[in-house]
Parts: structure tokens; sequence; C-alpha cells
């Protein structure tokens, strides 16, 4: 069986949603539960077989920290890594010889992407984009608006006791 034709027949038994942009190229789109969605490109190249998947934007604040984080993790990985690109953007990528990849590898590489993008999505937010997500809490707040997809940093906009009436009332 061809590589391609693997990535596809891979593909088809998941029933994860793809697109194919040519022959041995995949647009796929896994589900998360933390990241609503990770969108990975499967490539069978003219050497080797890639995979490379957006995980997040460029981090505001606390760069050293997300890298450590990163790098950290990359140790944990299976087959793929964390990587940034030129502007900081994260991504997870990986390269494989094309006679290694069967359906079964082709599973755990692409189960290995979204555990750790879905998984590692709320991490790299409050590592991040704190002050981001505070903001965005207190005008959510001030305006009335839902705070349902907010809610795994509750503890990043809340002060670490609740409030308690009269601290700050005058």
């Amino acid at each position: 069986m061809s590589l391609d034709a693997t990535i596809k027949s891979t593909l088809d038994s998941s029933g994860l949603a793809y697109d194919r942009r040519g022959a041995g190229r995949y647009f796929v789109t896994l589900p998360g539960t933390k990241k609503l969605q990770t969108n990975c490109w499967l490539v069978d190249g003219d050497h080797a077989f890639s995979v490379e998947a957006f995980v997040c934007r460029r981090p505001d604040e606390r760069h050293e920290d997300v890298y450590r984080f990163l790098l950290q993790r990359n140790a944990r990985l299976y087959g793929v890594h964390y990587t940034v690109d030129s502007l900081g953007d994260i991504y997870l990528v990986g390269r494989f010889g094309k006679e290694t990849v069967t359906e079964s590898e082709l599973d755990k590489i692409l189960g290995q992407v979204l555990e750790a993008a879905d998984g590692d999505f709320n991490i790299l937010l409050e590592i991040g984009f704190a002050t981001s997500i505070k903001r965005e809490w207190d005008w959510r707040v001030s305006r009335g608006e839902s705070l349902a997809n907010l809610q795994a940093f509750k503890h990043l906009a809340e002060p670490a006791g609740g409030h308690e009436p009269g601290l700050t009332e005058s």
C-alpha cells in the first residue's frame, strides 16, 4: 500500500474530518475539548513524511516560562515536538521515515498531536496570556456576558480568597 493510501485509509477509519489537497497532502481537523479543534497537516514529502499542527499564537507574556514548559514537555512526547516559527507561534511538528508510517503508527502520531495540543492548551494560555484572560474576564463581567468558556481560568480572575464584602466597598 502506498503512503498516500495508508494516510487516507487511516483517516477514513478514524472518522476524522479531512481535506485531501493533492497527492499525499492532507489537512486534518482533530476534535478536542479544551482546544476545540487542532488543524494538522500530513504531508508525504519527497524524502520524509511530516506532520505539522498549529497549537497557539505567540504568547503575550512570560515567554521564558512558556518555552521552558515546551522544552520540558518535548521530553515526554512521542514522535512530535514543540517548536516556534519566526513570529513565535507554537506548533507541534514531526518528521518520519516514509517506510515507518503504518496505519497503527499514524494513529499513534495523531493521538499524540491531539493529546498534546488539547491537553497543554489551557496551560499555555494560563502561562502566556494571563493578563489578557483577566482583562477579558473583567470585560465580560462588566457587561453581563457569559463566562462559560473562561471557567477553566476562574482562578486567574478572582482573588485567592474570593470576594469578601466590605473589603472593596465604600
